[in-house]
C-alpha cells in the first residue's frame, strides 16, 4: 500500500485527524502546480491554502466509500486548477501570458543535478528555471495547464485526461503543443540574447 493508498483509507476512517497528514503530503506539489499557473508565488500560495479548504470540504460530504474510491493525486491536481483557473480570470493579462515572472523558487523546488555542485552551476541554475518559468506563463492556460501537470506534476497522461476532463488524444496533443511552443519561444530568447551579445 502506497503513502496515499494508507492517507485515503485514513480520510476515509478519521477526515478531521487524518486531514493534517494530506496537506503535509501533498502542498509542495499543489503548490507547485498553482505557482507555474500563477506566476507569483504569494497567489500561488493563497490558491493552495483555497484548494485545501475546498477538498475539506468536499471530503466532508462524501461519505467512506467515495472517498476510498478517489485518486488523490489527480483528485487534488483538479481542485488546485480549478483554483488557479478562478483566478486567472480575475486576472486577464496575467491569463493572456503577459506576466513575466522573475521569482527565486523555494530551494526544495529547484532541480538538483550532478553538474550543478558549485556556487556558480547553482546559481546558473536558478537562472534556468526562473527563464523557463517565466516562458511557461506567455502560453495559453489550455497548453500551460497540460505542460505543467504532465511535466511539472508527473501525472501520466490517463491522469492528465482525467484532471483536464479532456480525451487523452486531445491532452497528449496539448502537452506536445505546448512544449513545441515553449521551445520555440527558447530560442527565440536565445537568438536575442546572442545579439545583445554581439551589439
Amino acid at each position: 500500500m502506497d503513502t496515499d493508498d494508507r492517507l485515503i483509507a485514513a480520510l476515509a476512517e478519521d477526515l478531521d485527524g487524518s486531514f493534517e497528514a494530506l496537506v503535509r503530503a501533498h502542498q509542495d506539489r499543489c503548490f507547485s502546480i498553482a505557482l507555474r499557473m500563477l506566476g507569483d508565488p504569494g497567489d500561488a500560495e493563497e490558491a493552495t491554502q483555497d484548494a485545501f479548504v475546498r477538498a475539506y470540504r468536499a471530503l466532508g460530504g462524501y461519505g467512506p466509500s467515495r472517498i476510498v474510491e478517489l485518486r488523490l493525486r489527480p483528485w487534488l491536481a483538479t481542485i488546485v486548477l480549478n483554483v488557479c483557473r478562478s483566478r486567472l480570470t480575475r486576472r486577464p493579462s496575467v491569463a493572456r501570458g503577459t506576466l513575466s515572472l522573475d521569482v527565486a523558487l523555494p530551494s526544495d523546488l529547484e532541480p538538483r543535478t550532478a553538474e550543478a555542485r558549485g556556487p556558480v552551476a547553482t546559481v546558473e541554475a536558478r537562472g534556468a528555471v526562473r527563464e523557463w518559468a517565466a516562458l511557461l506563463m506567455t502560453l495559453s492556460p489550455a497548453y500551460r495547464s497540460a505542460v505543467v501537470l504532465r511535466h511539472v506534476d508527473g501525472l501520466s497522461y490517463p491522469e492528465l485526461a482525467m484532471v483536464l476532463d479532456r480525451p487523452e488524444g486531445t491532452v497528449k496533443a496539448q502537452v506536445h503543443r505546448g512544449l513545441a511552443q515553449l521551445r520555440a519561444a527558447f530560442e527565440t530568447a536565445q537568438q536575442r540574447e546572442h545579439e545583445e551579445i554581439r551589439a
